[in-house]
């Protein structure tokens, strides 16, 4: 059965679900940066040789919210045929890779590298915000999706998945 016809709140356009603004739910104090919008594994190459690594398939990026590419991020290690968050990136994996990723951050736009830990907890509490409206962005595509895509997938499964994380 078609997910328009199990939920069909979903597909009205005044439904309160359309109706919810990220605004007013996170206060926003994350840069806006050029994001990938869709970093999963498949579109992160690796070159051990040179040390290099390089992303992919960029039909989704654009200027956002980094705290919100990087819960996008973190939230593709749970996967996309087989959604499992029990490979959700651990919070100590998390800080971690934050610390990196801000002294990069820091380096490349002139900034001192230095990285306090109250840095990286204030983008870790944006990025845990983040990983929500991540997952609300995917679910409502998945729904999109599942109606006019002719791409063989579970859309309507992925829905749920996203949804109710």
């Amino acid at each position: 059965m078609p997910l328009n016809h199990r939920r069909p709140s979903f597909m009205n356009p005044s439904s309160d679900i359309l109706a919810f603004s990220i605004s007013e739910e996170i206060e926003i104090d994350s840069p806006t940066v050029l994001c990938h919008n869709d970093l999963l594994t498949k579109n992160i190459i690796y070159n051990h040789k040179e040390g290099m690594v390089k992303f992919i398939d960029y039909e989704y990026a654009d200027y956002n919210y980094q705290a919100f590419d990087i819960g996008n991020h973190f939230n593709e290690f749970a996967g996309v045929n087989d959604v499992n968050y029990s490979r959700y990136p651990s919070r100590e994996l998390q800080r971690d890779w934050l610390m990196a990723y801000l002294q990069s951050y820091n380096h490349s736009t002139g900034r001192e590298v230095t990285v306090t830990e109250a840095e990286v907890t204030k983008l870790y509490i944006q990025v845990c915000k983040f990983s929500l409206a991540s997952n609300f962005l995917w679910g409502l595509w998945a729904i999109l999706q599942s109606r006019f895509s002719s791409i063989d997938f579970d859309f309507e499964r992925f829905v749920f998945k996203m949804l109710n994380k």
